[in-house]
């Protein structure tokens, strides 16, 4: 029944816009431009207005922003990391070094679909796109889940292949090296992305920390097999890649589910549980009905039904209505708006209000 998010869009629009026209008069100092400037102030200061949502990032976009800067950091270190390990690859032959640097370019490069989506998800709604943009991020996690998959059946093929026809690895301490390398660089995006993914309620960018965390895995069965390689052993390598791809076919199952669940608006239900709880300690509040919740992006939305008193008025049910909502906006993490909905309580042989909407429930 109530969007804060349209009023605070209208009042940073109307403080940019004085902050715009206030520069531009600063500039022309003739007698006609110091009045118009005196003007407006008055008119500023006379007029009825709030700064306090103005004066303050929308968390929508401070957490796009926030997994921006985590995008970008993460595709430097794993661009790096990539680079010095294919200049080893070149140098050594090693098809399961080949596998993991393969496979960590790939990682590397999901962070630019991830990071259009983001910047697709700050901006605001249109008549067209009425929620915005933020199912975006749901399309780039199809992008890495592809990306993964792509990365597993080259990785396959490259095993299989040096497997059918088997060649020394050369350089053998330059591949334990560049493998240790790999983890390294790895292991902190892994624990970058996950804990900003976290605060920021990212499932895309969780799934593709924990896909980082299973490559510096991958990058120590390569260490691995280096060291068969060093003690003799020719299929060491190959062999070693195949157990590559099959971790990265496991990391495929994981990021899979966890993309195909956004896209089917599957939430934890303990949030649904924490909702209700709240919901139901809000003074007027009877009862709770329907209530959803749904990920646009990183943000949650929900759609409440409240059972309030029959003889309320319109005014005291918007009021139930707006403490509802305010209660969830502090209660559930990362929830943007709620549109809620007030019933009244059923009295004895009334008919049910929502009698005229029963034909059209699906069957």
């Amino acid at each position: 029944m109530s969007d804060p998010h349209r009023h605070h869009h209208a009042h940073h629009h109307r403080d940019h816009h004085d902050r715009s026209q206030d520069a531009h008069a600063h500039h022309d100092r003739s007698p006609a431009a110091r009045w118009r400037r005196f003007a407006h102030l008055l008119a500023h200061r006379l007029t009825p207005h709030c700064h306090e949502s103005a004066d303050k990032l929308d968390p929508a976009l401070e957490a796009s922003a926030h997994g921006l800067r985590a995008l970008w950091v993460s595709l430097a270190v794993l661009g790096a990391t990539a680079l010095a390990q294919a200049a080893v690859v070149v140098a050594s032959g090693s098809v399961a070094l080949l596998g993991d640097t393969v496979h960590n370019t790939a990682d590397a490069l999901t962070a630019v679909p991830l990071a259009i989506a983001f910047v697709l998800g700050r901006r605001a709604a249109t008549r067209r796109f009425t929620y915005g943009y933020g199912r975006a991020e749901d399309l780039a996690g199809i992008v890495i889940v592809l990306t993964i998959a792509a990365s597993a059946v080259f990785a396959a093929w490259t095993a299989v292949d040096r497997l059918l026809d088997p060649r020394p690895v050369a350089h053998v301490p330059a591949v334990a090296v560049a493998a240790l390398a790999g983890f390294a660089g790895n292991e902190w995006v892994a624990r970058h992305r996950i804990r900003v993914g976290r605060e920021i309620g990212s499932a895309a960018l969780v799934a593709d920390g924990l896909h980082a965390r299973t490559d510096g895995y991958t990058s120590l069965a390569v260490l691995l097999g280096a060291g068969g390689a060093a003690l003799g052993w020719r299929l060491a390598d190959p062999v070693v890649g195949l157990a590559i791809t099959a971790a990265i076919v496991l990391v495929l199952r994981d990021a899979a589910r966890e993309v195909f669940r956004r896209l089917m608006d599957a939430v934890d239900p303990a949030l649904v549980d924490r909702a209700e709880r709240v919901l139901g300690e809000v003074p007027g509040v009877r009862g709770v009905g329907e209530l959803r919740l749904r990920w646009i992006g990183h943000r949650l939305r929900a759609e409440v039904a409240l059972v309030v008193d029959g003889e309320a008025t319109v005014r005291e049910a918007h009021r139930i209505a707006v403490a509802a909502e305010h209660a969830l906006l502090h209660a559930v993490p990362r929830l943007s708006a709620a549109l809620v909905h007030a019933d009244p309580a059923p009295c004895p042989g009334e008919a049910d209000p929502h009698l005229a909407l029963a034909h059209h429930a699906p069957a």
